[in-house]
């Protein structure tokens, strides 16, 4: 399971705030100090292959992906990583760009110990509400394998495969991964297994919760690096899988 610490007694980076910049204040159910982004409407189709060439990609705003959640510390070389949104009426898309210097996938199954492979994690909450979603579909915490797979939790407790919700692939580029997921939105009244779940016809003005994480693994039996987009100011760092009040907030603008 994707518990709490698996490296517990490890000393974690505080969250540093910006010189000049006072936090945005909590909303209900979240943590302070949450960060706030605004995607754009894209303006053209986003193409999902890898290679970001559409121009919309190209005015979106970078966000880090910085705050060491778990393991030891990490070079440069060994792992960063950046993100960028933008979003259509049907969808939202994320752009990723990856430094990982070995990848890493042993697990086949890809509902065995699939937080422990090399994978990009990504928090969705359809409604910003924060709050408890271990169990639940309050928020999805999707684990994109390097297979372009999405896993989570489903309301059984067991893990299930999500990848209908998305779209995903990711091309090597010099150093870096370039990793484009397309992804439909669906809110808390989500039923697996049902037929007529459908995914939010998104608006300018909508608020989504969003939080982008990095597994890092180069060969040990235990995934050894956890690094996030959001700080975790207090209790296990990561606990993004149970508590979507960790998220950032994304503003759909015009």
């Amino acid at each position: 399971m994707p518990c709490f610490a698996q490296f517990l007694g490890v000393s974690i980076v505080s969250a540093s705030i910006i010189a000049g910049l006072a936090p945005p204040p909590a909303h209900a159910g979240h943590s302070e100090a949450r960060s706030s982004y605004v995607a754009q409407r894209a303006t053209t189709d986003i193409r999902v292959d890898g290679t970001a060439s559409e121009p919309d990609w190209k005015r979106a705003e970078w966000r880090d992906i910085n705050y060491r959640w778990l393991g030891p510390e990490y070079t440069a070389d060994d792992f960063s990583g950046r993100f960028k949104v933008v979003w259509t009426p049907e969808r939202i898309y994320i752009l990723a760009e990856i430094v990982d210097d070995i990848l890493f996938d042993a697990h086949r199954d890809p509902l065995e110990q699939y937080w422990d492979d090399d994978c990009l994690e990504i928090f969705l909450d359809a409604d910003y509400s924060g709050g408890e979603h271990q169990f639940n579909h309050n928020a999805f915490a999707y684990h994109m394998s390097l297979d372009n797979r999405a896993i989570d939790i489903g309301t059984d407790r067991e893990a299930r495969d999500y990848t209908h919700h998305v779209q995903s692939r990711w091309r090597q580029t010099a150093d870096k991964l370039v990793w484009e997921i397309g992804i439909d939105i669906y809110d808390d009244t989500y039923v697996d297994r049902s037929s007529q779940n459908q995914p939010m016809e998104l608006v300018a003005g909508k608020i989504l919760g969003l939080m982008v994480a990095y597994c890092d693994n180069d060969g040990s039996e235990l995934r050894e690096n956890f690094i996030g987009s959001e700080s975790v100011p207090s209790g296990p760092k990561d606990r993004g899988w149970i508590d979507a009040g960790l998220f950032g907030e994304v503003i759909l603008g015009d």
